[in-house]
């Protein structure tokens, strides 16, 4: 473990004196408690002495005066991992045993740098604290996640994720190895609530390429056949970024704005919309374990030169890829048309997602966040992975019974139906997902989760002919990596550093690759945390000005005829807009003419009926609706479960934008422009739909409403 520290102690370094906030604690905000404040419990009781020392050391960040002691004396809801002074001396000890360079003595005073000894300091406070902010119904947000392995909503102070994991009632540690006092826990306090640890909480700063690279060092088993399969591909450089160093010096220098005021008009709650302080890169690796390979006759101890060409013989052999692929089999593995290039990246995603958040669950038919882990209808998102672009599917469903990549059950998907899964083909089950932080990797890595999945993964023939067979819903966020590993999507928190995310236009900074604005756009993601809005997710994301966006789509798995639709919850603060869409983002040709996006369906002269209970006549109906480029909303989505369903809503509507033939092979891209000459009016965009000729226009089996 030593030179593991020695490695990322540079890192850790780095990235603490990065971290920045100009703001001094408002001492006008202290008030008299009938409790005491966090600060007040801690330098009450000794066995935190050592701790409540560092509490009033270290600053709150690189630019602020103030410090974390101050903070916690403060009103604001803060939930406080404390270790004891035993844990503190533990800590130290093992610094200094592995690596007594750093310090003389294990002892807080025995550090030969000071820069150094600061970075330990802010390590030791700032990874114990997590601030919900002032906001009465963020304390909410302090409340321990719900399974083993998952991690809380919120960041601590030094904007790391923190896990749990559950032995047994009286057993919970932090992060796999910081035990929870099963007597000193649950202590409330006027401003927070306070656990007691006996292991001080330092979650390691290896990057993915660090813990490969000494995977494969160490010939440790789990995942060593992908860690060779990733380094001969030559993604380590890849996996090894952890933040945009660009993006962070412009943040830092105050080129990007921190704050921004999109509503201006007063309609909707007025108030400060928050830029992300830092642009961070993260991974997601799905991994066929090495347990899988032995059983293939594949040593993963054997050296690359041996392993990897008996692994490219293993995918040939077991047509683990698609007969419309075109690829090479030598031993050139960093080409991006190599058969062992192009699995390897099919495994990875360009972000990184916690076990809690692989499937998202929030709005869907049936479904009620008071008792979170009763699924109901499936659920799925839709990515693209790295390498050659093509479609990764997460679904998860009350059957299931899990997590699955590329599962195509059979569902009850008539109008009458519940959508449900009715059976599911063993060839179309897809890989179970391993959500176990025994065996998935969740903490160890600071820009990667690892998760050991329970059959071979590839995007083969019949995983490309069962999308091509589906109509594919996917969230506008989806398109983004970098919401998904810099914690902006679907934030559990109401605080509104959390709930309005600003985003700077392109011309400053283009924070989204897979989307530019133009100059004129003032861009937001509203997270609608406990808002209860009939969108897919609860969120959305809109602009103001005289906007332009352009978005960079998913691709679709087989060349044919495709609808692409756009759905809308028009109102009187929408704009209109002209879409355009193609696979040339500098030529997008205009789809149709401008739309209007303040009229509901209900107020549209396309036939509208609400739905009578005769499935012939609604039927119909619906196709009337499309004959004028309409669709009513799908019955899967609601804003409170089951009676408020999108269907059902004459203000909701999806838009069919082209029916035309596209090709997987082709990126395509969405451009909406704003006609009006106007500040005020917004662009709105909640989710979107490929659905194939083969599911919209077939003769046999209409598609469902769902």
């Amino acid at each position: 473990m030593k030179s593991t520290i020695n490695k990322y102690l540079a890192t850790t370094i780095l990235a603490l004196s990065c971290l920045g906030c100009s703001e001094e604690i408002d001492t006008s905000a202290r008030y008299v408690f009938k409790v005491d404040t966090v600060l007040g419990y801690l330098e009450k009781h000794e066995a935190y002495s050592e701790y409540v020392r560092l509490l009033n050391m270290t600053p709150i960040s690189m630019r602020s005066q103030s410090t974390v002691g101050q903070l916690l004396s403060a009103r604001g809801h803060f939930t406080v991992f404390a270790p004891t002074n035993e844990a503190i001396e533990q800590y130290l000890q093992q610094l200094y045993a592995e690596n007594p360079s750093l310090l003389s003595a294990p002892s807080l005073d025995s550090f030969y740098d000071e820069h150094k000894r600061d970075s330990i300091y802010r390590v030791i406070v700032c990874n114990s604290i997590i601030d919900a902010g002032d906001n009465e119904e963020a304390v909410l947000t302090s409340d321990f996640p719900k399974e083993t392995g998952n991690e809380f909503p919120l960041s601590n102070m030094n904007e790391r994720k923190l896990s749990v994991r559950y032995k047994d009632v009286d057993s919970i540690f932090i992060n796999n190895d910081s035990p929870i006092s099963a007597t000193e826990r649950d202590i409330q306090m006027s401003n927070g609530i306070i656990h007691q640890v006996g292991r001080v909480i330092a979650p390691k700063d290896v990057t993915a390429a660090l813990y490969l690279q000494e995977m494969i060092e160490e010939q440790r088993e789990g995942y060593l056949v992908m860690a060779k399969a990733i380094q001969a591909c030559g993604l380590m450089d890849t996996l090894s970024k952890i933040r945009d160093e660009v993006y962070e010096s412009l943040y830092l220098r105050g080129i990007i704005p921190e704050t921004a005021n999109l509503y201006i008009d007063g309609h909707f709650p007025a108030g400060v919309n928050y830029t992300p302080k830092h642009r961070l890169y993260g991974f997601t690796i799905f991994s066929e374990t090495d347990a899988f390979w032995r059983e293939q006759g594949l040593d993963p101890t054997a050296p690359s030169a041996t392993l990897l060409p008996a692994l490219m013989q293993w995918l040939v052999s077991n047509h683990q890829y698609s007969d419309d692929d075109i690829f090479t089999t030598d031993n050139n593995y960093t080409d991006e048309a190599n058969l062992l290039y192009q699995w390897t990246t099919y495994h990875i995603l360009p972000f990184r997602t916690s076990s809690d958040r692989l499937v998202f669950h929030r709005n869907e038919y049936g479904y009620s966040a008071s008792t979170p882990f009763n699924y109901t209808i499936p659920m799925y998102e839709i990515y693209t992975t790295m390498g050659k672009r093509r479609i990764l599917k997460i679904y998860e469903s009350k059957e299931s019974e899990g997590v699955f990549l590329n599962r195509f059950p059979e569902l009850d998907q008539a109008r009458d139906g519940v959508l449900h899964e009715l059976s599911c083909d063993p060839l179309d089950v897809g890989c179970k997902v391993d959500k176990d932080p025994k065996r998935a990797i969740l903490t160890d890595i600071i820009n990667c989760c690892i998760y050991p999945i329970d059959a071979p993964l590839s995007y083969n023939d019949r995983v490309r002919d069962n999308l091509a067979r589906q109509r594919m819903r996917f969230d506008g966020m989806t398109l983004f990596p970098e919401a998904m590993s810099n914690d902006i999507r679907l934030k559990l928190s109401s605080d509104v550093k959390n709930q309005d995310v600003y985003i700077p236009p392109t011309k400053i900074y283009n924070y989204f690759d897979n989307m530019k604005m133009n100059d004129h756009t003032i861009f937001i993601y509203l997270n609608a945390y406990n808002y209860n809005w009939c969108n897919l997710h609860s969120d959305e994301m809109k602009a103001k000005g005289r906007f332009e966006l352009t978005f960079k789509l998913p691709p679709v798995p087989r060349r044919t005829t495709y609808e692409f639709r756009y759905k809308v919850l028009p109102n009187g603060d929408r704009g209109i807009q002209q879409f355009y869409f193609g696979d040339d983002p500098d030529r997008l040709p205009a789809a149709g003419i401008p739309v209007n996006l303040t009229k509901g369906i209900g107020s549209m002269n396309v036939g509208y009926e609400r739905d009578s209970g005769d499935d012939d006549y609604d039927a119909e109906v619906d196709k009337r609706l499309r004959n004028n480029g309409v669709m009513k909303g799908a019955r899967s989505v609601t804003a409170d479960g089951n009676s408020d369903i999108e269907r059902d809503r004459n203000s909701n509507l999806r838009y069919i934008i082209v029916r035309q033939t596209m090709d997987p092979d082709k990126t395509y891209y969405m451009k909406v422009k704003s006609v009006l000459d106007s500040e005020q009016k917004e662009f709105y965009m909640d989710y979107m739909e490929y659905c194939p000729k083969e599911v919209y226009d077939n003769p046999e089996t209409p598609e469902d409403i769902w």
